[in-house]
C-alpha cells in the first residue's frame, strides 16, 4: 500500500506510534481477493459519470506555441520586471514584442 503525503505544516506525534493507530482504526486490510476485484478509476462506471471525471486538461493549446529558450538579462532589468509581481515574462514578452514592432515600423 502507499504512502500519502501529509499536509502542510503537519508534525507527527512521537505519543502514539503505528500500533496504537492500527488498534482504533475502523477500516480493514483488504483482502487478496478484495484486491484482484479493484479496477482502475472508471471501469465499472456508467460513461457519463466517468465523463464527469475526467480532466479537462487546461487551458486551450495555443495554435503560434512559445518557444523556450535561455536568454542573458542585465540584473536590474530582471529585478526590474520582477519587482511588479507576477506575470513579470509575460510583460516582459509584450515588451519585446513592441519593440519588435517598433523596429518593422522604423524600416517601413
Amino acid at each position: 500500500m502507499t504512502t500519502s503525503k501529509h499536509a502542510p505544516g503537519y508534525v507527527p506525534n512521537p505519543d502514539y506510534s503505528q500500533a496504537d493507530w492500527d488498534e482504533v482504526s475502523d477500516t480493514p486490510e483488504l483482502t487478496d481477493a478484495e484486491i484482484a476485484e479493484l479496477r482502475p478509476n472508471g471501469e465499472g462506471l456508467p460513461v457519463e459519470l466517468a465523463n464527469a471525471f475526467k480532466r479537462l486538461g487546461g487551458r486551450p493549446k495555443s495554435e503560434a506555441k512559445s518557444v523556450p529558450v535561455s536568454l542573458r538579462v542585465p540584473p536590474d532589468v530582471l529585478a526590474a520586471y520582477k519587482a511588479d509581481g507576477p506575470g513579470w515574462q509575460t510583460r516582459m514578452n509584450k515588451a519585446l514584442a513592441a519593440g519588435l514592432r517598433n523596429r518593422r515600423q522604423d524600416a517601413s
